[in-house]
């Protein structure tokens, strides 16, 4: 499952894991959300519906990964490295302009994208 996420002008293409959560978020597509900066390493948006969180994989998150966290809802895009915590479940990463993640603004669109 690959997802993308665009700005207009910034694309990221995300390779998500088999997991429960990362198959419920890919359920949901396509989205259309705000992203918000958080902290000084990672962008959020929240998507319209609850993302299942049961059996989905804790542990720490690269510059790259696509994550989510279960206590708020949201969805979390790491341009820098972040430390394990509880409920925050990685999705998977990104595979194509993982460099231009903090660049995002505004509105996203978030899209299944095709592999055959």
């Amino acid at each position: 499952m690959q997802i993308q996420v665009t700005d207009g002008t910034n694309t990221v293409v995300f390779q998500l894991n088999d997991t429960t959560p990362a198959k419920s978020l890919y359920e949901m597509l396509p989205l259309e959300v705000e992203v918000e900066n958080y902290s000084n390493n990672e962008k959020i948006f929240y998507p319209p519906q609850e993302v299942e969180a049961s059996g989905g994989i804790e542990g720490d998150c690269n510059a790259g990964a696509i994550a989510l966290f279960s206590p708020w809802g949201n969805v979390v895009m790491y341009y820098g490295p972040a430390s394990a915590y509880p409920g925050l479940y990685v999705l998977g990463e990104a595979i194509e302009g993982a460099d231009l993640i903090g660049n995002l603004s505004g509105t996203i669109q978030v899209t299944a994208r095709r592999t055959d």
